[in-house]
């Protein structure tokens, strides 16, 4: 039995196609964020709230079953009971004041033409080459975090942001891990697959 393939033209009108490419096009790059925080005490208040949360609802469950609560009921019970609100209280605040002392950066994908432009723009030299580098490891990682750092105003708007002299700056003032995760962030986000390939 052979199989006939419509023209362009043809595929090109079909609704169903039309749709499909349209919310195909439509995707979102990739986007992912580095958050960097150097209170210690504020990290520990979190942490030290969300364990009193974790305590709180396993003592309510435990007194719902002392007090004969329907399974059904439990979950609604334990979450009412005003030991658990307080706690659940506790770490919202606790939270809020870490998200105040948290500076983060968001990274979004490169379209893979931006992507290519940029490893042209800084090939490795030979002895990078020789050692399998794809890209320039003195020059690359300040130009890609750069390029996909995104900044948004407080209405979300996007607004100018990182240079590739900034990124720089930070490789340099940071520690070696600190510099590692701001570099990996920007190059993970490009390299994430979100496709299920063969699933169906």
């Amino acid at each position: 039995m052979s199989t006939h393939t419509p023209p362009p033209s043809a595929v090109a009108r079909d609704p169903h196609w039309a749709a499909k490419m349209q919310r195909l096009r439509a995707r979102r790059l990739a986007e992912r964020t580095l958050s960097i925080c150097d209170d210690p005490v504020r990290k520990a208040a979190v942490t030290g709230a969300a364990l009193r949360v974790a305590r709180a609802r396993t003592e309510a469950q435990a007194a719902s079953i002392e007090q004969g609560v329907a399974e059904s009921a439990r979950s609604e019970w334990v979450a009412q009971r005003p030991e658990v609100l307080a706690a659940e209280g506790e770490l919202a605040d606790a939270q809020q004041e870490l998200d105040r002392a948290t500076e983060r950066l968001t990274f979004r994908a490169l379209p893979r033409p931006a992507w290519e432009q940029l490893l042209r723009e800084h090939p490795p030299t030979e002895a990078q080459a020789d050692a399998g580098m794809e890209y320039n490891v003195e020059t690359f990682p300040a130009a890609l975090i750069a390029a996909c750092h995104i900044e948004r105003d407080e209405a979300g708007a996007e607004v100018p942001s990182m240079t590739d002299a900034d990124a720089q700056d930070l490789l340099d003032a940071w520690g070696d891990s600190d510099a590692k995760a701001l570099f990996t962030t920007a190059l993970v986000v490009n390299q994430t697959i979100r496709a299920d390939l063969g699933k169906g």
